[in-house]
């Protein structure tokens, strides 16, 4: 100026320092720098939570001195804990299941036959995951868990028959083996192949869930192989050898004997009565088949049970246009009202982060914290902890701060209910998005937080430049907009270089001159014709006005999303049902509707189960066609699966549980299991018919004599369902639901089996063959055909 030299610090304030912090990351107060990693889909979180803590042992002795490497969140830790209590329900199983067996046979000796067949038919399982390269994870081992009942239940019966011919016909143990295990064969490869054409549907699943379930569904079709090959084998070879004739049995055995003779007389003049009232139990079987429809309507709907997953993350909204200051007064007060929570110790750690997402930001008007909770045993329920932290963050004015609990199967950190609009324009979707949302705040308070991915309310500034005065005046356009950069935001212009590092060189305004859009009417630009500085004011136009910051599509058309959280108890699918029949009614006829991320998991997955139901059912009756040649005793034998589901829907009614996919995996489940026990009713009153047995006595007689069997596998298998039912810790939510599905379901179908299966083969097997018939028909008419007359072909002449 006037050739006397001017400094930048004379006119502008100069400091080294990092780029504007516009972004916090802390634990309980600590600042941080995260680093998050993201798991390849075919890792095995449980290695890479071992390798992470292995290379953080490794670089923590390299660190400058009060500075330090921590876990903040581990995914493993509730994996990790759910299949050690799985391994513990496992043992649990196989010590129930070996007293059950023992109570039932009342004889040491006897009951070592069974009880041999699980450790090594849980070897197999595992030597099958090993040869299909599953990995033992939590659905592996649950399946083992549940196998636990059934690997034991082929050798009980094929054992139960061995025992029953040296009693009754006197036979040596080895005579009584060979003839026992053949008279029981087909029955128990038939149940086998039952159980196995259950799970091929679940192993059909698409997606994650299809993989993870198709690992459930192929264990535990291997460890049932590997068991029905042992009980036709191992079984019938130890039986001939540890059976002595003239066993006595323990006192214990010799009570539950006399209990079991006196239900077996009390059974069979039941079923006398019952079969004179066949019409009876064909009107209550209506009754319950109809029980049944509702009970599956009646219980609620949900992708996955909640479960306790010792962590849950708190969501925080601000006002549109809201900015990093005005974020993070909220997120430290919000820090300030979970402290109590920390020093209880029901918290263990409190991790801010604002804004909510990584990389460039453009809005501030977000942020999230995670909450990891201290161990499940040392503390409240994680519900109960997040109904106070909720309560105590909803009295926060200027935030909208909610806890949510991310679940399993890859859910992500989203309020449940995700419900689309599509079609029209946005201003029209924006209308029936707040006729909708009203409607719902009236009438639905058990939809909480409801807000949309569209919201016109972003603070925005309109600049109109007048471009002929601009023109006139030397300013372009260019000038205008590098001018309102450098003094509104900052303009990256130059790099320099220090010790061999590059730096950026930022020009930016004077922060708090700007505080206001009308600090633009003091902005001057320069002219490039004259040099002159000219004010802004006088080549521009300002107007305010808000606006939606984004504007989404959803399957290519215009569309906004409502999000809402549910209240406690309050399903899922009933959420989704009630705002689908609200749309149809208030909205107009062009609104299109969809759902979206969490709800749209769940009604896919529940969409695939069901059909899984109804594939596994028609799998089950084809392969008993196969197997009993006829189309009549399957259907005898599968009257009993609704009966079973019935059981199974009321116990988790009653129980206050929902349908979700393991409850409905269960059910599919129930299927073959429901089956087995009319297979063996139904195939035993076949071969006294081939015998020449009267058709009423050899229905009584096959009804009673498999009484035992009957109880004795059902009772195994309920018993292998106690130890999901009452164990605690991370994953017990699910483990409840699909031991409960078990235990009820089995329970259910073995009452109803032992009177509806006698009823149906009674009025509808009266004039059916079995195989044995069939093979005997088939060999008179080949005896008595004609002999075929060969007549020699005429042979062309050449």
């Amino acid at each position: 100026n006037n050739g006397y030299l001017v400094r930048l610090s004379d006119v502008a304030r100069v400091e080294v320092g990092s780029v504007e912090d516009r972004s916090v990351f802390r634990a309980n107060g600590v600042p941080m720098v995260g680093l998050g990693m993201i798991m390849q889909s075919t890792a095995n979180v449980i290695e890479l939570s071992e390798a992470v803590q292995e290379e953080l042992g490794r670089l923590q002795g390299t660190l400058p001195e009060g500075m330090s490497l921590t876990l903040n969140y581990d995914a493993s830790v509730f994996v990790s804990g759910a299949i050690e209590q799985v391994v513990m329900t496992l043992f649990i199983a196989m010590g129930l299941v070996v007293v059950v067996i023992f109570l039932f046979l009342g004889n040491l000796r006897t009951t070592l036959v069974p009880a041999v067949t699980v450790p090594i038919a849980v070897i197999g399982a595992f030597t099958a995951l090993a040869a299909m390269n599953f990995s033992i994870n939590l659905l592996t081992l649950l399946a083992l868990v549940l196998a636990i009942g059934l690997i034991v239940d082929d050798a009980i019966v094929v054992l139960e028959n061995i025992n029953r011919r040296m009693h009754d016909y006197g036979e040596t143990p080895l005579v009584a083996a060979f003839r026992g295990t053949r008279q029981i064969a087909f029955a128990v490869i038939a149940t086998t192949l039952v159980l196995v054409a259950v799970f091929v549907p679940l192993s059909m699943l698409q997606g994650d869930i299809g993989r993870l379930f198709s690992e459930f569904a192929l264990t535990m079709a291997a460890a049932v192989v590997v068991s029905t090959l042992l009980a036709l084998t191992l079984t019938p070879m130890m039986a001939s050898k540890i059976l002595k004739p003239g066993m006595h049995d323990s006192r214990i055995g010799k009570g539950v004997q006399w209990l079991l003779d006196g239900t077996k007389r009390r059974y069979q003049r039941a079923l006398e009565a019952v079969l004179t009232a066949k019409w009876l139990v064909v009107a209550l079987f209506a009754l319950l088949i109809a029980g049944t429809a509702w009970l599956a309507t009646a219980l609620p709907n949900e992708y996955t049970p909640q479960e306790d997953r010792g962590n849950f993350i708190v969501l925080v909204n601000g006002p549109e246009g809201a900015t990093f200051d005005y974020m993070m007064d909220y997120m430290d007060e919000i820090e300030v009202r979970l402290t109590p929570f920390v020093e209880s110790g029901e918290l263990e750690r409190v991790v801010v982060r604002a804004p909510r997402g990584f990389g460039n930001i453009e809005n501030f008007n977000s942020g999230f914290i995670i909450v990891n909770m201290a161990d499940w045993g040392s503390r409240r329920s994680a519900w109960e902890i997040m109904a106070d932290v909720r309560q105590q963050l909803s009295s926060l004015p200027g935030v909208q701060a909610f806890p949510v609990m991310r679940q399993g199967f890859g859910q992500r950190t989203q309020k449940p209910v995700q419900f689309v609009l599509g079609g029209g324009t946005y201003e029209d979707l924006a209308r029936w998005r707040d006729r909708l949302i009203n409607h719902v705040r009236e009438n639905n308070p058990r939809l909480t937080a409801i807000e949309s991915n569209y919201d016109e309310t972003q603070p925005q500034l309109r600049v109109d430049i007048d471009y002929e005065r601009a023109a006139s005046l030397g300013v372009t356009v260019t000038e205008i907009g590098r001018t309102l950069e450098v003094l509104l935001g900052g303009r990256n212009v130059t790099r320099y270089v220090d010790d061999g590092e590059e730096y950026d060189v930022i020009v930016e305004g004077d922060r708090s001159r700007q505080n206001s859009p009308r600090a633009l009417d003091n902005i001057q630009v320069r002219s490039a014709r004259t040099g002159e500085l000219i004010p802004l004011a006088s080549l521009v136009t300002l107007s305010d006005f808000a606006g939606a910051s984004t504007l989404n599509r959803f399957d290519r058309v215009r569309a906004i999303t409502i999000e809402a959280n549910l209240a406690d108890g309050y399903p899922l699918g009933e959420a989704l049902a009630y705002l689908q029949d609200t749309a149809d009614t208030i909205l107009p006829e062009e609104v299109q509707t969809n759902v979206a991320g969490p709800s749209r998991d769940f009604q896919q997955a529940s969409g695939a189960t069901m059909f899984l139901l109804v594939l596994g059912a028609v799998v089950v009756f084809l392969v008993l066609a196969a197997q009993f040649e006829s189309l009549i005793h399957p259907f005898v034998i599968m009257l009993t699966v609704p009966l079973a589901m019935s059981g199974a829907l009321l116990a988790l009614l009653l129980s206050g549980q929902s349908l979700n996919i393991y409850s409905q995996v269960g059910l599919v489940l129930l299927i073959g299991l429901a089956a087995k026990n009319g297979i063996l009713i139904v195939e035993f009153a076949n071969q006294l018919r081939d015998e020449g047995q009267a058709f009423r006595s050899a229905l009584i007689e096959a009804s009673v004599t498999r009484l035992r069997p009957i109880l004795m596998t059902a009772v195994t298998t309920m018993a292998g369902a106690i130890p999901l039912i009452i164990s605690s810790g991370p994953g017990a939510e699910s483990r409840l639901v699909i031991g409960t599905v078990i235990m009820a379901g089995v329970g259910a179908a073995t009452v109803f089996t032992l009177f509806v299966v006698p009823v149906a083969y009674d009025l509808l097997a009266r004039h059916s063959g079995s195989p044995g018939a069939v093979k005997r028909q088939l060999e008179e008419e080949i005896a008595n055909a004609p002999t075929a007359q060969h007549t020699p072909l005429d042979t062309p002449e050449r």
